[in-house]
């Protein structure tokens, strides 16, 4: 695994964003790990966040592309700063766009935030987690509405590697297979308990071996079929 990638988990449980115990989620299944973007509040977080994302995005995309966007809310921070990372990095350039949750009629009008999108765009999309593939549905017809673009790819922070409602399929697989654009995560949660079983972070070890057995269980139950 890479450094920044094993840097990335350890980031995350730093930063109180991925933690493991037990919890039930908006689709009800009681799972024994969470993880909360919200939790990522000051600079220097959001500075390192930024770093991690443009070397998943250079890595899986490489940087001939123009535009990062961000959906709304939470893409509006991680596009913001993955950007700058970019240009720190990478020395390039890319502009960051997001859309707006009620479109503005006056002065900097319309349904978008940042840079415009036009003919001949290539576009990564950048977002928190996917869990349902519904923001997508909700992201795809606007970025299309632009104009003639291309869609290289979906960015997320961790793939939680789990099926959904409606299929035996991750939301990443779902996603590439409705859409035909790749999707990829910095992390899976095979690389978090790879990374972190039985090993210490930040003083303490967070993945014991009954905290193993509750995500083999949950695997068990709602394990993905790539």
């Amino acid at each position: 695994m890479e450094a920044y990638k094993q840097e990335f988990i350890e980031f995350m449980v730093e930063s109180d964003v991925l933690k493991f115990g037990e919890f039930t989620l908006k689709s009800g299944r009681k799972s024994p790990f969470f993880m909360n973007a919200g939790a990522y509040v000051t600079g220097s977080q959001l500075h390192r966040l930024g770093q991690y994302y443009a070397k998943a995005i250079h890595e899986h995309y490489g940087d001939d592309f123009d535009i990062l966007f961000g959906p709304a809310y939470k893409g509006i921070p991680l596009g913001v700063a993955t950007c700058i990372a970019f240009s720190e990095l990478y020395g390039k350039e890319i502009k960051y766009c997001s859309n707006r949750k009620e479109a503005k009629d006056h002065g900097d009008a319309g349904i978008l935030l940042g840079s415009p999108i036009q003919d001949g765009d290539k576009i990564v999309i950048i977002e928190d987690v996917t869990t349902s593939g519904k923001s997508i549905e909700e992201t795809f017809p606007i970025i299309q509405a632009q104009g003639n673009v291309e869609i290289l790819g979906l960015m997320v922070s961790l793939n939680r590697m789990e099926k959904g409602r409606d299929s035996d399929r991750s939301a990443l697989e779902e996603i590439k297979q409705k859409y035909g654009f790749d999707a990829n995560a910095i992390v899976s949660m095979e690389d978090v308990v790879e990374h972190l079983y039985n090993k210490e972070c930040g003083g303490r070890i967070v993945i014991d071996d009954e905290i193993k057995t509750a995500i083999d269980a949950y695997y068990e139950l709602y394990g993905a079929k790539e």
